[in-house]
């Protein structure tokens, strides 16, 4: 799976938006070639087989001699590609965007439903990420590209990561989840302290009688995390109305029940039947805390799910050739606009530069 290295026998398919339902008639190697002439847009949809199954990969770019973004999304099971356009367009103009349903997610889910008791393996998404990016080296003819995750994007992104590392310009991090058992324990009782100071018994209620972690119930993180979004809102600046509409081409009902039958999935194998899921057996310190490209994590000030001090504990035992780590005010563990601009201005100053110079040097 690491060594993943075909061109063209790795391709099922990649066209051009919007004929999302035709593969591409252009040779792959003369893709490739056409993507590094500076100034040719890139905007393409479709299923790459990556791990054995097809798996949907989007990629959007103003021009191609700009530096490609990996972008790793949560959940696990919430793909960004139906709002890509909407909270990522604006970076096209200085970076071509690449969003990616991981196996158990999104499109990726509908075209390979697994078989009753299939397990998910965050080595097995780690795997595949791998390809992924070895893929996009390939295909846009780049070194590198840039690594993005956020919530369990982002643990997901430090295993792959350190995978396989050469491939990466840096890691941009938010939310970023180091220990399932340190993040939900500090949760749990940051959201409790909260909901008695406020005096508000049905949230008492509900996490006293769930318990302090850890949990053998599935549903004991669905309850936390709705409290945790409860408190969250009366402190932080929401996302825009419209950030979560389906886009054109995913506003369908078959797609939006694959959507939710795959985020059902996914969460399911996140935190196990009996507490036994990918979640609870999570702690990226066991990795090791050297990473051989820059590392910048973003965290919001009042996000309540990976609370700022597990990050920051995390982050200051991190040895990399450059870091950072940057506080956004009035933002939790969701996107809002401050979020995706802190995200964007790290890109811009602290990643594009020399990302741009170590791509050319491939040419």
């Amino acid at each position: 799976m690491r060594a993943f290295g075909l061109v063209a026998a790795a391709l099922l398919w990649l066209s051009p938006r919007p004929g999302l339902a035709q593969p591409s008639s252009t040779p792959a190697a003369e893709l490739n070639a056409a993507c590094r002439a500076p100034g040719r847009a890139v905007d393409e949809a479709g299923f790459v087989r990556i791990g054995g199954i097809q798996q949907w990969v989007v990629v959007e770019g103003q021009d191609c001699a700009n530096p490609v973004v990996l972008i790793v999304h949560g959940g696990p099971g919430n793909p960004n590609t139906p709002f890509a356009h909407t909270l990522f367009g604006a970076w096209t103009k200085d970076f071509t965007v690449v969003q990616w349903d991981q196996r158990g997610a999104g499109k990726t889910y509908g075209a390979n439903p697994p078989a009753e008791g299939e397990p998910l393996s965050i080595e097995r998404l780690a795997d595949d990420g791998v390809e992924v990016a070895r893929y996009l080296t390939q295909r846009l003819g780049k070194r590198k590209v840039i690594l993005m995750g956020g919530s369990w994007g982002s643990a997901l992104a430090v295993h792959i990561a350190q995978a396989q590392p050469d491939l990466f310009h840096a890691y941009v991090g938010t939310a970023q989840l180091v220990s399932y058992a340190d993040d939900v324990k500090a949760s749990y009782e940051r959201t409790l302290s909260l909901a008695r100071g406020a005096g508000d018994a049905e949230t008492i209620g509900k996490l006293e009688a769930l318990g302090p972690p850890p949990w053998t119930n599935p549903r004991g993180f669905g309850v936390l995390r709705r409290a945790t979004r409860k408190y969250e809102a009366l402190k932080t600046d929401p996302p825009p109305a419209d950030w979560f509409k389906f886009a054109a081409g995913y506003d369908t009902p078959a797609y939006e029940a694959a959507y939710e039958a795959g985020e059902d999935y996914s969460f399911l194998q996140f935190v196990g039947m009996a507490g036994d899921g990918m979640g609870p057996r999570l702690d990226l310190r066991k990795l090791g805390t050297r990473f051989e490209m820059p590392v910048f994590l973003l965290q919001g000030d009042e996000d309540l799910v990976t609370p700022p001090e597990i990050s920051r504990a995390y982050f200051d035992t991190l040895t990399a050739p450059a870091k950072l780590f940057v506080r956004l005010p009035r933002t939790g563990h969701d996107p809002n606009r401050t979020m995706i601009d802190g995200q964007l201005e790290v890109l811009e100053s602290r990643v594009r530069s020399a990302a741009m110079k170590t791509d050319k040097s491939r040419r």
